[in-house]
């Protein structure tokens, strides 16, 4: 077998098998390094309030130590899956987990919160990087016909990564301190072992399509102009927001004049991605508000130890892995639109019930209610969400949709982050303050109540009615992952359509079709590709496909 597979140079014969020496290596790399990222991100709102004793921080420091890694990650998911296709997805991959653990060493040790800050946006430089090469080496490297089982089993263990996450994170901070959840991330072992496993028995791989560079000019623009504006909400000065908006508007303008964008204008002509996205834009922000907050409130307010506010949210886990199944197999046949609004209606209920979260009140009255309807009301969303993701544009769009799709999502809970705690008078209240912070909390829970009911309403008057909501190939997968419970992704990932003498893209003559990646957890981010069609069909692939 070759060293080196491409996008059209390895037949199906010779990729290897998932029960195969190389297979198991294969898996090895993409569960441990999924898991790199997913756990830091479902921990670390955890530990927020000891990180604020011990380094005598306030809100607006901790609002930095959360949104500093989602602004790099959000800002540079796609540039990853880039250079993952360019450069190849293992070199890239294997680089990803070794900054990861060296950021994760400096965040263990670091004596300040502004070291802390930056080495937590290292951090979101280097998920970025791990984020779609994770599931590219399983979409591009194993034979096609184990990849539904490997798919399946990688986005199990990273929901069970996802469910056991904030048991160990609160047990460790009880154990050993804040630092301990970030030194964890490090074993060296790990993730060093993840990048030798990725040299040594994973096979490189890479899109001998792909541009000769990404999108440098659209990259500096988004990453520049969520900066401005992330400090903007968090300062909470609105010339400084200004500045900000105005540079994003400046990028949705770059993206229609360069020859590859990092975003395809293209995609937004299809009305229902269009609309998948307007609904994801108020639901992650409510959702990453409301998953930050909760955690401090019962804290800070409440008086939970780390390790049963991690407990606390463990309901929201289990009711989405265990029905998100069956809901995205009656929303193939039915269509999202009533899942997907009913599913908000609840979230927003569940909102409500968790503003009443006080000093007093037990579990079982004051937070298990609203973590159940939460929990509910987002297994009915999340699968019919990714669903439209795939209904909306063509197959060979799939990939670069998903990614959209899944930066969207993280962009929204950044700015949520950012801004909110500000809106409700709690950016500068002492986390020794508990009457301060609980009254800034239920209103902040009331503002993400009117998010969830916003995106139910884009949901019921945007998306397709079922007689002709459009149906996408039936999902191998469809798992909440690094989002459960803490952060904004999900990943549905749809069936190969290939031909089974040939196994070749239907429709397409360059070899097997890349699984394409899910949801807006933004896996194999990779842009569309033109057609060696001798009649060029049309297509909403957009400027870049036809100048080439």
């Amino acid at each position: 077998m070759s060293d080196v597979i491409t996008a059209g140079g390895a037949t199906f014969a010779e990729r290897p098998r998932l029960r195969s020496g190389t297979g198991r290596w294969i898996m090895a790399a993409a569960v441990l390094g999924s898991a790199l990222v997913s756990l830091d991100t479902t921990v670390v709102n955890l530990v927020v309030p000891r990180i604020g004793a011990d380094l005598d921080a306030d809100m607006v420091d901790l609002q930095w130590v959360v949104s500093g890694y989602t602004l790099a990650l959000a800002s540079l998911i796609l540039v990853g899956g880039a250079l993952g296709d360019r450069y190849g997805r293992r070199a890239v991959f294997v680089w990803g987990s070794v900054v990861f653990a060296l950021s994760s060493a400096w965040c263990g040790v670091a004596p300040d919160v502004a070291t802390l800050v930056a080495a937590r946006v290292v951090q979101g430089v280097a998920g970025a990087l791990i984020t779609p090469g994770s599931l590219a080496l399983i979409a591009a490297s194993l034979d096609p016909r184990d990849q539904g089982a490997a798919i399946g089993m990688w986005s199990g263990l990273g929901g069970v990564a996802g469910a056991v996450g904030p048991i160990v994170g609160g047990w460790l901070v009880e154990l050993a301190g804040w630092r301990s959840v970030f030194l964890i991330n490090v074993p060296l072992a790990v993730a060093v072992a993840v990048a030798v496993v990725s040299m040594r028995r994973v096979p490189e791989s890479r899109d001998p399509y792909a541009p000769p560079r990404p999108d440098l000019l659209g990259t500096a623009v988004i990453v520049t102009g969520l900066v401005v504006l992330t400090y903007g909400f968090i300062a909470g000065k609105v010339g400084i927001q200004a500045v900000g908006a105005v540079l994003v508007a400046v990028f949705v303008i770059v993206q229609t004049r360069v020859r590859n964008p990092l975003v395809p204008p293209a995609l937004f002509r299809s009305r229902q991605f269009t609309a998948v996205n307007l609904v994801t834009l108020p639901v992650y922000a409510a959702l990453g508000c409301v998953l930050f907050l909760l955690l401090l409130q019962l804290q800070i307010v409440a008086g939970y130890s780390p390790l049963v506010a991690g407990t606390a949210m463990i309901p929201i886990t289990a009711i989405m892995l265990l029905s998100s199944g069956w809901i995205g197999r009656w929303t193939q046949r039915h269509g999202a639109r009533l899942p997907m609004t009913i599913g908000l209606l609840l979230s927003a209920a569940g909102s409500m019930s968790l503003a009443g979260i006080g000093a007093d009140g037990s579990y079982a009255t004051a937070v298990l209610p609203g973590v159940l309807l939460l929990g509910a009301g987002m297994a009915m969303f999340v699968a019919p969400l990714t669903e439209s993701v795939f209904a909306s544009v063509p197959t060979e769009e799939a990939g670069i949709a998903s990614g959209v799709n899944n930066a969207i999502a993280r962009i929204a809970q950044l700015l949520a982050i950012a801004a909110i705690p500000g809106l409700v008078g709690i950016s500068r209240t002492p986390l020794t303050d508990g009457v301060a912070f609980g009254a800034g909390y239920r209103a902040a829970m009331w503002i993400c109540s009117a998010l969830f009911a916003s995106g139910a309403t884009l949901a019921a008057t945007l998306m397709p009615r079922p007689a002709r909501a459009t149906v996408a190939a039936p999902p191998a997968a469809r798992w909440p992952s690094d989002m459960l419970p803490f952060s904004a992704d999900a990943v549905d990932i749809g069936e190969s359509r290939t031909t089974p003498s040939r196994g070749r893209r239907l429709g397409r003559g360059r070899g097997p079709r890349r699984q394409p990646g899910g949801g807006p957890s933004g896996h194999d981010v990779r842009r569309p590709r033109p057609t060696h069609s001798t009649a060029r069909p049309e297509n909403r692939s957009g400027r870049r496909m036809r100048n080439e």
